[in-house]
């Protein structure tokens, strides 16, 4: 299949290339996960918004399919990591290695240096090995023996991790939870989607026939137009309140970072451009409240013992937190196109 070409070389997408190549990705990965739309389309956001994601769920559900054909429709440098407890951090950054015929040390680069790095039970490796991911979701970089590697842009981690099954696994420590923009869970399929899947996927796997239908040049250019979606600062003000809210929260006893307030932007800018808006909303704000904040913050031992979970507390501060009452638009700027008018 040939992959298409969206508009120019370079530069932000107009509306319609936009939608087009989204609309592309999206329809290509529906084609292997059955029902699960906002999944899908939440998993792009992230991925336009340039994070990381971490799908956490139970068994059998299609975690790591939903990576796998995410990846496999961008044509773009794709490396797959099983998380193991024998793992060692080396084998995720590279190792230097001696090179008997120059008689100097060579780098050999580990499976990050990848577009889009699936990164499969990751709770399995030892926190030393986790560590290894710090400084490249980060900083888009890799440091072996004093030598600063970058890494290629586009850049995503895909990571998944079963929380039911805890024997033999490491969780993932605050700083690393933190660096993952969002967390979703796929959950069980409604019997119509099931029933699909069994007929589609009874004695052939989809995800085999599975070819590109975009680039990583078009991503980069899916990432700039996004960059561009304005954000009023009645909104950014109100992404600074719900993560404010999570760290005053009697039932929280370490809230979300500043990180955290710049990736709620980031992915609700890219939330916004998938809806056609090139103006940021504070439903955006809300739809993702949930997922960009709940896995960042440590609940009380009281709301522990209570059952409570991060996902109810963070649902109830967006219900308890007051909508900002701007008398202009949330499009504040003056003098200039709308997002749907852009390129007609």
């Amino acid at each position: 299949m040939t992959t298409p070409t969206w508009g120019e070389p370079s530069g932000p997408l107009t509306t319609a290339e936009f939608r087009a190549a989204a609309q592309a990705i999206m329809a290509n990965i529906e084609q292997v996960i059955e029902g699960k739309s906002a999944t899908v389309r939440l998993a792009l956001a992230v991925l336009i918004a340039e994070g990381h994601l971490l799908i956490e769920d139970v068994p059998g559900v299609g975690k790591t399919k939903l990576a796998k054909a995410l990846a496999r429709s961008i044509d773009c440098s794709v490396r797959r990591i099983q998380f193991t407890p024998d793992l060692l951090p080396s084998d995720v950054t590279g190792v230097s290695v001696y090179n008997q015929e120059t008689r100097d040390f060579e780098f050999k680069p580990g499976a990050v240096f990848a577009n889009l790095v699936v990164g499969d039970e990751i709770n399995r490796a030892s926190p030393k090995t986790q560590s290894a991911l710090l400084e490249c979701m980060e900083e888009r970089q890799v440091t072996v023996d004093g030598t600063t590697y970058e890494l290629q842009a586009p850049f995503m981690v895909v990571a998944t991790q079963n929380p039911i099954e805890m024997e033999g696994t490491y969780p993932l420590p605050e700083a690393q939870r933190d660096r993952f923009t969002a967390r979703i869970a796929m959950g069980y399929p409604d019997p119509r989607a099931e029933l699909a899947m069994l007929a589609g996927q009874n004695d052939h796997d989809p995800l085999n026939d599975l070819r590109a239908v975009t680039d990583a040049a078009t991503v980069r250019r899916l990432i700039e137009t996004a960059r561009a979606v304005h954000a009023a600062d009645a909104v950014q003000q109100y992404a600074i309140a719900l993560v404010t809210a999570t760290r005053e929260a009697p039932e929280i006893r370490l809230g979300a970072s500043p990180r955290c307030t710049l990736q709620l932007i980031r992915t609700a800018k890219a939330v916004a451009a998938l809806e056609g808006r090139d103006y940021v909303l504070p439903d955006d704000l809300q739809a993702l409240a949930v997922p960009v904040l709940a896995h960042r913050i440590i609940p009380t031992a009281d709301a522990q013992l209570n059952r409570r979970t991060t996902d109810a507390i963070v649902s109830e501060i967006v219900h308890r937190l007051p909508l900002p009452h701007a008398r202009n638009p949330y499009d504040t700027r003056d003098g200039r196109a709308s997002y749907e008018s852009r390129g007609r």
